[in-house]
């Protein structure tokens, strides 16, 4: 084995531009992929985040069973009673993992600033609620400027005619902060119902298609307007690991259901549409690029040892005529292989680690398309991701030289001794 690798070595630096040209096409290509990798890994982590705090989504939304489909057309037959939310509440409070158990109301209607009106959808929640939800969304330097602070500004239990409203919204109502508005929705019943309220903070939704018709009331202000006094359509549990999802969702419908309560518990992915669509988009492109780099690399391999057992044949003769099996040549050329595929791998590692450096440190944004303001580009390390790409390069550049090295073995020994 020792000799192999002996062997395999100085058979590599033999032809220095041919081996450098084929490592530099396997570290670009494994560079490529880690990068992009790397990029989809933090889309994923800040969609995740924009869902769960951005949207107030919470990491599970517990509703009673039926609401989804027949909650559109009868929401007060499914909405959750003031007993009912208390007495769920009082079940999963004390849950491992639970930080949060949220109820709210969703609404929609007609706001006006007295001279024009336009159509909304808002979310009822309690204020407090706000705060633990949004405080997973924001980074440390966000909270050492004290906007965490200032999110206690936005909903105000004291003051439940306190609304925010998205910054679209704000605009076409030319509104400014403690502005005034009126409401009007259709309560529960089917009545009209209109208050005033005031705004306390204006935000962006992060979407353009929804920048201009959201707002957030206090669930006080919610239930006064649907005349819902308690009631909620569904509760919102935060948890205080993402990663325990799946996990506690099964745990605590199967507490729920034990307890008698006929009620339905999704993730925050299954709600999240845009989420799901994203990921499902840049999953295809990844297998797409991985798939084109995987053939370059293979179809480099093979012709550079291709063209290597090529010019070795008479090395190959002299060596099966002192003794040297052919199951030894093909175990030569193949360690050959597989050291060039991971010297090409641990190069583009450190390309890699080098360029996504430089892209972290750049302070680059852009905006994505229906986005409503840049974001920064921030490169991640997909350890998982890199590995694997790491793992099947290598087994695929090593096999990639298995075949030319098996047709040269196979050779008659004068044959290959006589090769021109």
């Amino acid at each position: 084995m020792k000799n192999t690798f002996k062997f395999a070595l100085r058979g590599l630096l033999r032809n220095r531009r041919r081996s450098m040209v084929t490592l530099l096409a396997i570290a670009f290509g494994f560079s490529a992929i880690t990068l992009f990798a790397g990029y989809t890994h933090n889309v994923y982590d800040g969609l995740a985040r924009q869902s769960i705090h951005g949207e107030l989504l919470g990491h599970l939304t517990l509703t009673k069973n039926g609401m989804r489909k027949g909650g559109k057309l009868d929401p007060a037959r499914y909405m959750l009673t003031a007993n009912e939310v208390a007495a769920i509440t009082r079940e999963l409070q004390n849950e491992a993992h639970v930080e949060l158990i949220s109820p709210r109301l969703a609404l929609s209607g007609l706001v006006s600033n007295g001279r024009a009106s336009t159509i909304f959808m808002a979310e009822g929640i309690e204020p407090d609620a706000v705060v633990k939800l949004r405080q997973g969304a924001l980074t440390d330097q966000e909270k050492q400027s004290g906007m965490f602070e200032n999110m206690k500004m936005r909903l105000d239990a004291g003051h439940p005619e306190v609304a925010s409203l998205s910054e679209g919204l704000v605009e076409m109502l030319h509104l400014k902060v403690a502005g005034q508005a009126a409401v009007l929705v259709n309560t529960l019943t089917g009545q009209a119902n209109a208050q005033d309220i005031t705004l306390g903070h204006s935000f962006n939704t992060g979407n353009a298609g929804s920048n201009d018709k959201f707002a957030f009331f206090s669930l006080a202000l919610a239930r006064s307007l649907l005349d819902a006094e308690g009631r909620a359509d569904r509760l919102i549990i935060l948890l205080d690991d993402v990663n325990l999802t799946e996990a506690m969702r099964g745990k605590l419908q199967a507490k729920l259901n034990k307890a008698g309560f006929d009620v339905d518990i999704q993730t925050w992915q299954e709600l999240s549409d845009f989420y799901n669509q994203v990921h499902g988009m840049f999953d295809m492109i990844f297998g797409f690029i991985f798939s084109i780099v995987l053939t370059v690399v293979i179809m480099s391999v093979a012709n550079s040892m291709g063209m290597t057992v090529i010019e070795r044949t008479r090395e190959i003769g002299t060596l099966r005529a002192i003794g040297l099996k052919r199951g030894g040549v093909v175990k030569l050329f193949t360690m050959e292989s597989m050291l060039l595929t991971l010297i090409g791998c641990i190069t583009g590692l450190l390309i890699t680690l080098c360029v996504r450096w430089g892209i972290n440190v750049a302070n680059i944004s852009y905006t994505p398309p229906n986005s409503a303001g840049a974001v920064p580009l921030m490169v991640d390390m997909d350890t998982g991701r890199t590995l694997f790409t790491f793992i099947l390069m290598g087994i695929v550049g090593t096999l990639a030289a298995y075949l030319p090295a098996r047709r040269a073995a196979k050779k008659d020994i004068i044959d290959a001794l006589g090769h021109v």
